[in-house]
């Protein structure tokens, strides 16, 4: 009865399963998996993101393929805020959705036919599989590597290449490992795309939370290549439940002005925005300038903390970073990452992400979310390092 691209085991796996029985016990959890920052305590202008929307244009319909103007303005202007020494990104080459899920499926469906491939990073996070399963597109993975830093496999993407791959998905920076992409490698990338005949699809949602000064590139400029770059205010303004992002389309003019048109009617079948949330867009990204630097501000603290007590366990180390919301911890191997995540839940009532979550190729990493409110951070660090450095003479059981 159901389509093939449904074909997902869904079957809660033995993680998911000790979650739940763990939150349905009643029993203390320091999440340090937390990812939704509506719930992390941040300060917002409550009123004025609420009275954004009592506008009485909320009652009329004036359908726009590729969203309001009003709302495209207001994109443009942060990319001008944001981007100062940039060109200036002109509204027509927006196209709003819902969500970055839903630029992706805009893309897709632009961009393959049935059974095409798109390539996407290892590690990175595991929303890809399902988007590409419901546009029928393969992916196939490209590998990101670890030197004092992390960087694109360059050789992994020329070998994952062939005549069925459209377009090369790069997370800028990735989640989870905070790493932005290097103008070296964007200009390599540019090279395959022009000789390939590919599109890059840029995800930078997480583009404003740096950890440093050191420069910053956003593809949202890129001309050298067909170039489709996906954020929103999910990330940007701590607001999913807004339900507002867009595509940025840039590149080769001839190549552009066709994808745009092609673009313009795929929104077109769907005129997914609401006209409120769009009326809204403005004082929505207004928003950034208040929660931003209160995460940030977090985020860095937490490393801080993380830094201090990781230098009392030196048989566990952190992976460094430049940006985004999480930490990866290198940990002895002393059995699946899954199964050490597990003790750590029952033995610690703490709750972290193994490395396997994103795709990480073998053993040895757990992932901390950095937007953990403090002194929760500190007292669930505290455990995980207790505990790792308990066990790490004795392999764990099988789960």
């Amino acid at each position: 009865m159901f389509s093939q691209r449904t074909q997902w085991n869904l079957e809660a796996n033995r993680f998911s399963q000790v979650i739940e029985q763990h939150r349905k016990s009643g029993r203390e959890l320091l999440d340090l998996s937390v990812s939704n920052p509506t719930a992390v305590g941040l300060e917002m202008n409550s009123a004025q993101i609420l009275s954004a929307f009592n506008h009485p244009g909320a009652l009329e319909y004036h359908p726009d393929p590729k969203g309001m103007l009003l709302a495209r303005n207001a994109v443009a202007e942060y990319y001008r805020e944001r981007d100062t020494e940039k060109s200036v990104i002109d509204p027509e080459r927006i196209i709003l959705t819902t969500s970055t899920s839903e630029g992706y499926s805009f893309v897709f469906r632009l961009l393959c036919d049935p059974g095409d491939e798109v390539l996407v990073p290892q590690p990175s996070y595991p929303l890809f599989e399902f988007l590409a399963d419901l546009q029928d597109v393969r992916l196939v993975p490209y590998a990101l590597f670890y030197d004092h830093g992390w960087h694109i496999d360059l050789s992994s993407v020329h070998s994952a290449v062939n005549a069925r791959t459209r377009a090369v998905i790069v997370v800028h920076p990735n989640n989870p490992t905070g790493s932005y992409l290097h103008e070296p490698e964007l200009q390599k990338l540019n090279e395959l795309c022009a000789e390939r005949d590919l599109a890059l699809i840029a995800d930078e949602v997480f583009w404003d939370y740096a950890h440093g000064q050191g420069p910053k590139i956003s593809l949202a400029h890129n001309q050298a290549a067909l170039t489709f770059t996906l954020s929103g205010v999910s990330k940007i303004s701590c607001l999913p439940q807004m339900k507002l992002a867009w595509i940025v389309a840039s590149g080769p003019q001839g190549i552009l002005k066709d994808a745009e048109q092609r673009l313009e009617v795929i929104a077109d079948t769907y005129l997914s925005m609401s006209t409120p949330v769009q009326l809204a867009a403005p004082v929505l990204l207004e928003q950034r300038k208040q929660v931003q630097p209160q995460l940030l501000a977090r985020v860095l603290e937490n490393l801080r903390v993380l830094d201090a007590q990781l230098a009392q366990s030196p048989a566990i180390s952190r992976l460094q970073i430049e940006a985004g919301w999480y930490a990866i911890l290198r940990v002895p191997v002393v059995g699946s990452d899954e199964v050490l995540a597990i003790q750590l839940l029952q033995s610690r009532s703490v709750l972290v992400h193994p490395g396997h979550f994103y795709d990480f190729p073998g053993e040895g990493h757990l992932i901390l979310s950095l937007i953990t409110p403090q002194p929760e951070f500190a007292e669930g660090v505290a455990r995980v390092l207790a505990e790792i450095t308990k066990i790490s003479a004795y392999p764990l059981p099988p789960c």
